[in-house]
C-alpha cells in the first residue's frame, strides 16, 4: 500500500525530500526541480518499491488533454529525475524503468523526524572537531561541490577504495555539495591555524530572486564566474574563498562575523541577481568582517551579454576596496574581453550547473550544453574549458573510456588557450590529460606551473599539481605541500581533505592519515569517499574488522541497501577467516572478474591489474598493467609507485621496466 504524502518528508541515500513544500535538497544543498517531474516523483514516494503505472502516472499527474504529449512529458520528467539524483537508467540506483509497464522507486526511503532537517549541513552541530592534520594556515575552502559525484560505485572491496577513485575524489568526480562549516568555527582549530598572509575575500552565493527555482543555475553560475575573476586580480595580495566553500553557505542563517569567522576571511561580498527576459539585475555589496562595516554597494542593470562586464566591473570595485592593485597582465585581460553571445553564456551556466553534480548522467548533460555553447559562440574560451573538464571527468565517472574522452579534453583545452592565453584553467585541464594519458610529465608539469602562474588562487590547479606530477615523480614533500595549499584556499572540501589523507598514506605516515580520515568523516559522516578510503587505510594498517565496517558505511551512503551491503560485508568478512588476507583478495578478484564480464565501465584493465596483483597472479598483473598503459587509463597507474596493490611486484624486474616504460622515476 502507498503512504499519504500530506506533510511528508523523506531521506533517500543523501537526498531529504519535503512533499510539502515541494522541495528536493541533496546534504541540505536545494536542487532545482520543476513542478512536472517533483509531481511524478511524488507519486513514486507514495508507493516505495512498488510499480506505478504509466496509466496512473497519466491519470494522477497530467490533464486528461494532454494525451498526446504524454510520453514526451513523462520521458522528460524521469530524465530530469534522474539528472537530478544523479541516476542512470541503466544501472538505476533510484528510480527503475519498466519498459511498458511503468517505474518504480527503489532506494530505501525513511521517514524524517519534525526535528531533522533544521541544520543544512547535516552535521551534527554538537560534536567536537578533531584537530586538522595538516599545517595549514586559516583553513579556507571548498567543500564538496557538492560537490560531486555523491556516490561510491558498488564494486569490490579492492576497487571501491582503489586509488582511481582517489583521483576522482580529487577532480570532484564524485562528489556532494555539503554545508560543513560548522566544524570550523571551533576555537580549539583557529588557535593553531596560522595567520593568513593575504587579504582573504569570500564571495557568497548570489541569492536568485528570479522566484523561478529553474533560474538557480544562473545565481550559481554567476557566483562561480565571480569568484574565478576575482581570484585572478591581484593573487600576491588577495585570496579568494574558492567555489564551494562558498557555496557552503548557500541559503544559510549565518552572521557575516560568523561566517568570516569560520572561513577565516577579512571581507565578505554578498549579492543577489533577478533575471528577467534578457535583462539581469545583480546587486552586490562588499563588508568588512572585523566590524560588519558596509564598504561598498553597487546595482548592475544589464543585457545578459553584459553579464561577463557586471563581473569586471565588480572585479574593479572590490580591489580599489580592499587596496589591492590589479596586475598590468590582468588588466590586459580585463580591457580585450570578448563580448559573449548571451545564449551561449547561459548554455555555458547551464553546463558547469550539470558538471558540479559530478555523476555520470550529469556530466552527460554538461557536454552537451557546452557544446552547444561553443557552436553558438565559437570564440567562447569559457565554453572550451567547461568541454576539457567534462571530459577529463568523464572517464573517471564510467561515462566514456580514457581513449574516448581525454583527447577530446586536450582538443578543448588548447583552443580554449589559442582563444585566451591568460585563463588558467584551460592550463590545469591539460595538464592533467598530459600526465593521465599522454604520460608526456614534462608537459604536464609546465601546464601546471603555467596555471599556477596565472592565478595561485586556484586549489585544484595545486591539488592536480601535487597528484597528477609531484608524486607520480617521487616528490613527496612538494606534493604534500601543495596539497596543503589547496586546502588553505579550499578548506570545506570534502575531496581535497580526502586525497590530503591519502596523501599522507602515500608518503607512509599512517598516523597523519588516520587522523585526517576521522576528521574529514566528522566534517560529514554521509560522504561515502572519507568511509571508503579510510577503509582503504585500515586494510593497509591490517585492522580488516573496522576497514570491513567502513567499507559497509560507504556503499549504504552510496545508495547500496543496508540488506546489501551487510550481506556483502559477511562474505568479506567469511573470505577473512577462512583464508586470511588471501582468500579476502581472492573474493575481491573473483567480483571484479564477473562486473567486468557483465560489462561494467567502471571497472577498467587497470581494475584487473590491481585486482590480480592483490590476489598474488604474478603473471596475470603484468598482463593487465600492460594493457592499461596500452589502453591509456593512467588514472591509475601513474601512482603506481603508491598504489598498495601493486606492492608485491615492487622485487620483480618487470615492474622496473613498466615504471621507465611510462616515464616514471624508480
Amino acid at each position: 500500500m502507498g503512504v499519504s504524502n500530506s506533510g511528508r518528508r523523506v531521506r533517500t541515500g543523501l537526498f531529504q525530500i519535503d512533499l510539502s513544500t515541494v522541495e528536493l535538497r541533496k546534504n541540505g544543498i536545494r536542487i532545482p526541480l520543476q513542478e512536472q517531474p517533483f509531481r511524478v516523483l511524488s507519486l513514486l514516494l507514495e508507493h516505495p518499491g512498488e510499480v506505478v503505472t504509466r496509466e496512473e502516472l497519466q491519470a494522477r499527474v497530467w490533464p486528461s488533454d494532454t494525451y498526446v504529449g504524454f510520453d514526451e512529458g513523462i520521458n522528460t520528467a524521469i530524465r530530469k529525475l534522474r539528472v537530478a539524483f544523479g541516476d542512470s537508467a541503466d544501472n538505476p540506483r533510484f528510480i527503475e524503468t519498466l519498459p511498458r509497464r511503468g517505474y518504480r522507486f527503489i532506494a530505501p526511503v525513511s521517514e524524517l523526524l519534525k526535528s531533522e532537517g533544521n541544520n543544512d549541513s547535516g552535521i551534527d552541530s554538537r560534536a567536537e572537531t578533531l584537530p586538522v592534520a595538516v599545517a595549514v594556515g586559516t583553513i579556507d575552502r571548498q567543500a564538496v561541490e557538492p560537490t560531486g559525484r555523491a556516490s561510491v560505485p558498488t564494486e569490490p572491496i579492492a576497487r571501491r577504495w582503489s586509488w582511481k577513485l582517489a583521483v576522482g575524489g580529487v577532480a570532484g568526480a564524485l562528489l556532494v555539495m555539503v554545508a560543513v562549516g560548522v566544524y570550523l568555527a571551533r576555537s580549539r582549530h583557529r588557535s593553531a591555524a596560522a595567520p593568513a598572509k593575504r587579504i582573504m575575500l569570500a564571495i557568497l552565493p548570489f541569492e536568485n530572486l528570479s522566484n523561478d527555482a529553474s533560474q538557480e543555475y544562473f545565481s550559481d553560475g554567476l557566483t562561480e564566474e565571480t569568484i574565478t575573476d576575482l581570484g585572478e586580480l591581484s593573487p600576491e595580495q588577495m585570496g579568494v574563498i574558492a567555489r564551494t566553500s562558498a557555496m557552503a553557505y548557500k541559503h544559510t542563517n549565518k552572521t557575516v562575523s560568523q561566517i568570516g569567522q569560520e572561513l577565516g576571511v577579512d571581507y565578505i561580498l554578498e549579492g543577489s541577481v533577478r533575471r528577467e527576459g534578457g535583462r539581469a539585475r545583480v546587486s552586490a555589496q562588499l563588508i568588512r568582517v572585523s566590524d560588519q562595516t558596509h564598504l561598498w554597494a553597487q546595482n548592475y542593470d544589464r543585457e545578459l551579454h553584459d553579464v561577463l562586464d557586471i563581473e569586471n566591473d565588480l572585479g574593479k570595485a572590490i580591489a580599489a576596496e580592499v587596496q589591492a592593485n590589479l596586475t598590468p597582465q590582468r588588466q590586459s585581460a580585463l580591457a580585450r574581453q570578448h563580448p559573449v553571445d548571451p545564449e551561449a553564456y547561459d548554455l555555458y551556466l547551464q553546463g558547469r550547473y550539470y558538471w558540479n553534480e559530478r555523476t555520470p548522467a550529469g556530466i552527460k548533460e554538461s557536454i552537451e550544453y557546452f557544446q552547444k555553447a561553443t557552436a553558438k559562440d565559437p570564440n567562447f574560451a569559457l565554453a572550451y574549458v567547461g568541454l576539457a573538464d567534462a571530459y577529463n571527468i568523464s572517464n573517471i565517472v564510467g561515462l566514456y573510456s580514457p581513449k574516448e574522452s581525454l583527447p577530446k579534453a586536450a582538443e578543448a583545452a588548447t583552443r580554449a588557450i589559442e582563444l585566451d592565453p591568460l585563463l588558467a584553467e584551460p592550463h590545469a585541464a591539460l595538464g592533467m590529460e598530459k600526465s593521465h594519458y599522454e604520460f608526456d610529465f614534462p608537459g604536464a608539469e609546465r601546464e601546471f606551473r603555467k596555471a599556477l602562474e596565472l592565478n595561485p588562487n586556484s586549489a585544484y590547479a595545486h591539488l592536480f599539481y601535487s597528484n597528477c606530477y609531484l608524486l607520480p615523480m617521487g616528490r613527496e614533500a612538494e606534493a604534500v605541500a601543495e596539497n596543503q595549499k589547496a586546502l588553505t584556499l579550499d578548506p570545506l572540501s570534502l575531496p581535497i581533505n580526502n586525497f590530503m589523507g591519502m596523501t599522507y598514506l602515500f608518503v607512509g605516515d599512517f598516523e597523519k592519515s588516520y587522523r585526517q580520515f576521522q576528521y574529514t568523516i566528522k566534517m560529514d559522516p554521509t560522504f561515502p569517499l572519507a568511509h571508503a578510503y579510510f577503509a582503504g587505510l585500515l586494510f593497509e594498517m591490517g585492522k580488516f574488522d573496522e576497514a570491513i565496517e567502513e567499507d559497509e558505511k560507504a556503499e549504504v551512503l552510496s545508495g547500496a541497501s543496508p540488506e546489501k551491503a551487510a550481506a556483502e560485508a559477511e562474505s568479506t568478512r567469511k573470505a577473512f577467516q577462512n583464508g586470511g588476507e588471501k582468500g579476502l583478495w581472492q573474493l575481491s578478484l573473483e567480483t571484479t572478474m564477473l562486473q567486468f564480464r557483465r560489462g561494467d565501465k567502471s571497472v577498467l584493465a587497470s581494475s584487473l591489474a590491481a585486482a590480480y596483483a592483490r590476489a598474488g597472479y604474478t603473471d596475470m598483473a603484468f598482463e593487465w598493467l600492460d594493457k592499461a598503459y596500452e589502453e591509456r587509463d593512467g588514472q591509475d597507474i601513474t601512482l603506481l609507485k603508491y598504489d598498495p596493490s601493486y606492492k608485491d611486484l615492487r622485487g620483480d624486474p618487470r615492474y622496473a621496466a613498466f615504471q621507465r616504460r611510462m616515464g616514471l622515476p624508480k
